[in-house]
């Protein structure tokens, strides 16, 4: 019974739903980055190294079988074994501004901390010493309780 109620007050901090909530927008932000590495960005850098289609990048482990293919979809339809490297740079890619868009969040969330977050102010102190006798007086008084000098 006890392991039953720990995880009863684990999902009532609401960690369970932030924990839900994050994979949720984590799983959109990463579609939304494979989409725009794939239609936005490979293409123009593919343009720039003499039209090649990264996704379409294979290399073939049975040439015979996809002599003069360049589709990996093509590819695929012969049955033969292929090493889609170019899928795998995409994904790479793919990680790569999901990692750094993170990261910029990330910095952005500790700098909006540091601002909002004070310092704590110190108590100013409650006694000093006598400089004659160098006992403990409250900082209001104005004569010694141990010696009765002016302070």
């Amino acid at each position: 019974m006890g392991l039953l109620k720990e995880f009863k007050e684990f999902a009532a901090r609401g960690n369970v739903i932030d924990m839900a909530v994050g994979v949720i927008i984590g799983g959109a932000f990463g579609k939304v980055i494979s989409v725009c590495v794939a239609d936005v960005i490979m293409p123009p850098i593919g343009k720039a190294l003499g039209n090649a289609n990264f996704s379409d990048l294979f290399y073939s482990l049975d040439p015979q079988k996809t002599a003069g293919i360049t589709s990996l979809a093509k590819a695929r339809e012969t049955g033969a074994a292929i090493i889609a490297y170019g899928s795998f740079i995409n994904a790479v890619l793919d990680f790569m501004i999901v990692a750094f868009c993170i990261f910029i969040m990330l910095k952005a969330i500790n700098t909006l901390k540091k601002q909002f977050d004070k310092p704590p102010v110190e108590a100013a102190p409650a006694n000093k010493d006598c400089p004659r006798c160098l006992m403990s007086v409250p900082v209001k008084a104005t004569r010694c309780g141990h010696c009765t000098s002016d302070i």
